[in-house]
């Protein structure tokens, strides 16, 4: 299915959209998209921030973050990521590293984020650096992050939602492509970190999308199933005002 143009509508329905997109979502990746000992929760907390899908991993007994089995994910090497930029930070940024916050839930370790951005993240200045700040303060944790941002770019955040937080991470310059205005991006929260980039417009339909559970490993992520399934089950009113 084609990705709709949700400036076309209010905010609130998109809002009804990403709730429900954001449960299939879950869903999904707890049904047969995560390796075992994975699983996902919505909008549990990190460090204080809320995102909207957060995939944990059980401690058990001891910690095995970062060790996955070869059965668990698909590793870089022999499968990476199909999308139109690959980013990489070679330096390392932050003066704090040795002080880096172990993120913990009370059901396991946090290894990696799902948002998808909402028109509030970008209606403000304010708005925007919060969401970047939080971005930012995810990968610097050493949590992987994916973002789905289906809103085009501002005058804030010219281009897109990338851009904006890979000019966090590194002096490295970002250019939307201006024929793509919508953006998904994978961030692996390793060293160097790295972004997974694929620029797209309405119209497109949505490719899978990387979500890393360590640095060299990686889940796909069903973005067009998903959106499609749960566009179907928006109340038809709804539907006719993006077809």
């Amino acid at each position: 299915m084609p990705v709709h143009d949700w400036t076309r509508v209010p905010a609130g329905l998109f809002h009804h959209f990403h709730q429900q997109w954001i449960a299939d979502l879950c869903a999904r990746l707890n049904s047969c998209g995560l390796p075992d000992g994975y699983y996902a929760l919505i909008e549990q907390s990190a460090a204080g921030l809320v995102p909207d899908i957060l995939t944990l991993e059980r401690s058990g007994n001891g910690s095995t973050k970062g060790k996955l089995s070869s059965e668990g994910g698909i590793a870089l090497a022999t499968a990476p990521p199909q999308t139109r930029y690959v980013m990489s930070a070679d330096a390392e940024p932050y003066a704090a590293r040795a002080n880096r916050i172990a993120v913990r839930h009370p059901l396991g370790d946090v290894v990696a984020v799902l948002e998808i951005v909402s028109p509030g993240n970008k209606d403000s200045r304010h708005a925007l650096k919060s969401f970047v700040e939080k971005s930012h303060e995810l990968l610097t944790c050493g949590i992987h992050l994916l973002v789905v941002d289906l809103f085009p770019a501002t005058s804030r955040d010219p281009h897109g939602i990338h851009g904006a937080i890979w000019q966090e991470i590194c002096d490295e310059p970002f250019v939307l492509p201006a024929d793509k205005p919508l953006t998904l991006v994978s961030y692996s929260a390793g060293l160097p970190k790295k972004a997974y980039v694929e620029p797209i417009a309405v119209g497109d339909s949505l490719p899978d999308m990387p979500l890393f559970l360590a640095a060299a490993t990686h889940i796909p992520v069903p973005l067009e199933e998903t959106y499609s399934r749960t566009f179907s089950l928006c109340p038809e009113p709804m539907r006719e005002l993006l077809q």
